[in-house]
């Protein structure tokens, strides 16, 4: 009797005991997700201690530090962006999903050990695709648009980036394989797929984003294109030369552009959202620049436009925006329930549209409208970004001096 006692003594506070949870083991990681017309759109990640992992898109590194578990759970929230990946860890690697939350949206996810992002298959020549491609989206369309694809070739690996009118699709990588281009991202905010068929002139192919939507492109070769000027495209509208707005910050307080505060300085008004991955390009770039410069008579104000359901969970966004980049400047919200464009152009009247997320709007000590500048090229971008950031401080000093 004794040792049947101990025994079920034994058994009983083993199956009381904690569960310890299964970790993400160290290494570089192949992640798929399920997108439209049985496609995987790849990204590589690296695990580099439980608690940490980068993920990877060409020269960019995004370093991941909330990671938690839950028995044989994992959840990797991504930096700044609402999206969060929750999978289960098996012996083969990680099965799950990527949720957004506020846009209902959920996609497969899966990932195995492997540092090979597209698997190159064929022996054929392959096509060489480096330069410049003058790109249309939604060919014949009411939803056309145009675009400029930049791009380097080093074999069969490829990295660039397509620009378009209101920024840019990011750092891209992938492969030409004899005569097919592949090309992802993932940032935590979007993920993009482009799969195309390519001569050493023209592309043919698909634009996937997430597993919610598709659209056609074509492209040309033309290492002479150039896009539309970014400062001719948002403007104010007849009759107008000072822009004006009351919003809440995250305290509730209203902020005008007539505060005091504003007065007699150089002020830049950013259009943005915490969603948006050019507007966090652009976030990180001017919180610097402002740091630098906050002693001088300026003064920067971000106007977010969410898509968040409630209020509290904008303002939540925009808290965790500023605290991951370390923002100094106000951020106002302007909008929350939808980012859709023409209801943003409502509460700023005064502009002909809004057109892109994000957009810079320049006003003089005088608290006049001197640029808008629509859109924004990243890094990803390359010589674009070097020649932005050039143009940009040249013209704020050019302000400051007046």
């Amino acid at each position: 009797m004794k040792y049947l006692i101990s025994f079920l003594l034994l058994i009983f506070f083993i199956s009381c005991a904690k569960e310890i949870p299964k970790k993400l083991e160290k290494g570089t990681y192949r992640a798929f997700l399920n997108v439209q017309d049985n496609q995987k759109l790849p990204f590589i990640f690296k695990v580099l201690s439980d608690t940490t992992m980068q993920i990877i898109n060409a020269n960019e590194l995004i370093e991941v530090d909330e990671i938690s578990y839950n028995k044989d759970s994992v959840i990797i929230q991504t930096p700044v962006y609402e999206g969060y990946i929750k999978a289960k860890i098996n012996a083969n690697g990680l099965t799950g999903s990527f949720i957004k939350e506020s846009l209902d949206r959920i996609v497969p996810f899966t990932a195995i050990k492997s540092n090979v992002r597209f698997p190159v298959k064929t022996s054929e020549m392959t096509q060489y695709i480096a330069g410049n491609w003058e790109t249309v989206f939604s060919p014949n369309s009411k939803d056309c648009y145009i675009a400029k694809g930049i791009f380097k070739q080093n074999a069969t690996k490829v990295t660039g980036t397509f620009r378009t009118t209101t920024g840019d699709y990011r750092y891209l990588e992938g492969v030409v394989d004899g005569d097919s281009l592949k090309l992802s991202t993932f940032d935590g905010a979007h993920a993009f797929l482009f799969t195309a068929k390519v001569t050493d002139t023209t592309m043919i192919g698909f634009f996937y984003s997430g597993n919610h939507f598709k659209e056609p492109f074509v492209a040309t070769k033309n290492e002479t294109y150039q896009l539309p000027n970014e400062e001719e495209l948002t403007y104010l509208k007849k009759g107008y030369n000072k822009l004006g707005f009351s919003f809440p910050n995250k305290k509730g307080k209203l902020i005008s552009l007539s505060d005091q505060n504003f007065q007699k300085k150089v002020v830049i008004v950013q259009i943005m959202g915490t969603w948006c991955p050019n507007c966090l390009d652009e976030s990180k770039y001017y919180s610097a620049f402002f740091k630098k410069n906050k002693n001088k008579e300026l003064e920067i104000v971000a106007l977010a436009f969410e898509y968040a359901k409630t209020k509290e969970l904008a303002f939540n966004r925009i808290r965790r925006l500023q605290k991951r980049i370390g923002i100094e400047y106000p951020i106002l919200l302007a909008q929350f329930g939808s980012e859709n464009k023409v209801k943003a152009q409502e509460k700023l009247p005064m502009l002909n549209h809004v057109l892109s997320y994000p957009t810079t709007i320049f006003i003089d000590k005088k608290g006049i409208v001197r640029k808008i500048h629509t859109g924004f090229n990243g890094p990803a971008t390359g010589e674009k970004y070097i020649n932005f950031t050039k143009d940009f401080e040249l013209f704020v000093e050019k302000l400051l001096n007046e």
